[in-house]
């Protein structure tokens, strides 16, 4: 039996939990072997920027439920401020810049 690599996105590596958690899922598995590289970064980056160990948990429910309902992105979120390809837009930026304040 071959098994198959379930793919990184562009920045991140695929993290230990949602990797599980799509091997798991033959459906989830495929929507997120068709998503493009951006596409599953945006996915894992959304996952792992959160906080507290529950949060991630969820959303690494929320992933797998996501792509079985074709969900190809993260639903109102601002996208990966990781990237170093593109420079953050303004309207992200200054969402960021209010965030830290509030801190």
């Amino acid at each position: 039996m071959i098994k198959e690599e379930i793919a990184d996105g562009t920045v991140h590596k695929i993290p230990a939990d949602l990797k599980k958690a799509l091997a798991s899922d033959l459906i989830a598995r495929a929507a997120w072997q068709s998503l493009t590289p951006l596409a599953r970064n945006e996915w894992i980056c959304w996952t792992v920027t959160v906080k507290q160990q529950e949060t991630r948990n969820n959303h690494v429910k929320r992933v797998v439920s996501g792509l079985k309902e074709g969900m190809r992105r993260p639903c109102c979120w601002l996208g990966c401020i990781h990237r170093t390809d593109k420079t953050i837009s303004p309207s992200v930026r200054w969402i960021l810049d209010k965030q830290s304040k509030l801190k």
